[in-house]
């Protein structure tokens, strides 16, 4: 049997490669007797699990189910949810021309008796062209030479869009070239938008853009833009030296916690993580935690206060895609929960994100986005809703499913490409 050995410093573990099984011991791979004398003791697992039942020596792979999640089974793990899609109702896209596109919704807050949500608004002449065909009016990407809008709605479904709430500002201010990704803060009775300022066109070095941000007495606006950036840019070398996306703040122990992603590790494979930054007021200083990043995977950064913790939605890029991770300290995830078809670009309604709340609630329902809406020649992106129960006020059995039941026709358009075909018929 060919075993992989690792020392400890209190046993040595030994990992059977190609059988799939895993023995600890101090001396060796456990004796078939010892296995026996564990088996008459205990008997088979049970039919019926208990809290008795955590107490049974296991194999790791049972013994994670009742360390790692908050309950043994989806259905008790109060982190695990399945989501359902609805789309909106208010949006205008100019017929799916590619010339209007909506994407990167903030976080949901009530305000005044209704809903308010920011997002990246682009309308301009064309679609987007890629970097070396962009101008001072084409659009290199789905969001350059965008905006920060806004929109209302009284029940989460339909929306009346308000307009422009941060305009692009003059060259060579922060966010000349674009102002993207927006997310909101209320802080002692005032209202903060933080956002991407790009410095020139998206796809020419590494998407360069510190955060800025702006605020207000209403979230009506008008809105105040800070001098320069709030949050910069890492130093040359590190990890967010040319990029610091998605700013996703949070009220935490009397602080600003903005959480935020960064995308690096270029020309070689693509790493995407998230990282942290605190401060004591809303406009800095900021200082970067030291064991940044505080996430290995997620594209988009969408969190929620949850219990005494933070919980994370984590999609898309990274070995820990499509989970749902937990952090009781605010700094340390840990998986708590595996879904699929989870939000992409996530804005959930969070009632408690501002409150500097010791025992967060979670969340129901928020705004996604769709960057797939326009065929080819017509890029754009569309806002859709999203639902889910990862709350402790709501228990939603249909929720806790784990195997959505789709069309034939979903998984039929995720199919062979041509090159694809090509390489498997010359075999």
């Amino acid at each position: 049997m060919n075993c992989r050995i690792r020392i400890t410093k209190s046993n040595i573990l030994l990992t059977s490669l190609g059988f799939g099984c895993l023995f600890l011991s101090t001396v060796g791979c456990t004796a078939q007797k010892d296995l026996s004398k564990i088996a008459d003791k205990q008997g088979g697992f049970p039919y019926t699990v208990t809290k008795e039942s955590e107490k049974r020596e296991m194999s790791s792979a049972m013994k994670r189910a009742f360390t790692n999640y908050m309950g043994p089974r989806p259905a008790a793990n109060e982190l695990f949810s399945a989501f359902k899609h609805t789309p909106l109702k208010g949006f205008d896209y100019h017929n799916g021309d590619g010339t209007i596109s909506r994407r990167d919704p903030s976080k949901v807050i009530f305000e005044n008796g209704k809903y308010y949500v920011w997002y990246t608004h682009r309308e301009t002449p064309t679609p987007p062209m890629g970097a070396d065909a962009s101008t001072e009016t084409i659009p290199s990407t789905d969001w350059d030479l965008s905006e920060i809008w806004y929109a209302t709605s009284e029940d989460g479904f339909t929306w009346k869009e308000q307009g422009v709430a941060i305009k692009r500002p003059a060259k060579p201010q922060v966010g000349w070239r674009s102002v993207a990704t927006a997310d909101i803060l209320k802080f002692k009775g005032k209202y903060y938008l933080y956002y991407q300022g790009f410095m020139e066109a998206s796809g020419k070095k590494g998407d360069y853009c510190p955060v800025a941000a702006s605020y207000a007495d209403s979230p009506d606006g008008p809105w105040t833009a800070a001098e320069g950036a709030i949050i910069e840019n890492g130093k040359e070398g590190e990890w967010d030296q040319f990029a610091i996306h998605d700013p996703n703040p949070f009220v935490h122990d009397g602080k600003i916690y903005v959480y935020y992603k960064s995308a690096f590790n270029r020309p070689n494979n693509l790493w995407v993580a998230g990282g942290l930054a605190i401060a004591e007021n809303p406009l800095g200083p900021f200082k970067k935690h030291a064991l940044n990043p505080v996430l290995n995977s997620g594209h988009e950064v969408s969190l929620f206060p949850f219990e005494e913790g933070i919980a994370a939605l984590t999609t898309q890029d990274g070995n820990e895609h499509n989970t749902i991770q937990y952090a009781k300290d605010w700094v340390n995830f840990e998986i708590a929960a595996i879904s699929s078809m989870m939000p992409t670009a996530a804005g959930p309604f969070i009632p408690d994100a501002f409150t500097d709340t010791k025992n967060g609630r979670g969340i129901t329902w928020g705004l996604e986005h769709f960057v797939n809406a326009g065929g080819k020649g017509k890029s754009h992106t569309i806002l859709g809703r999203f639902d889910c129960d990862l709350s402790l006020d709501v228990d939603d059995p249909d929720m806790k499913k784990t195997a959505p039941l789709l069309a034939p026709e979903v998984y039929f358009s995720q199919g062979l490409s041509k090159k694809q075909m090509e390489r498997i018929l010359k075999k």
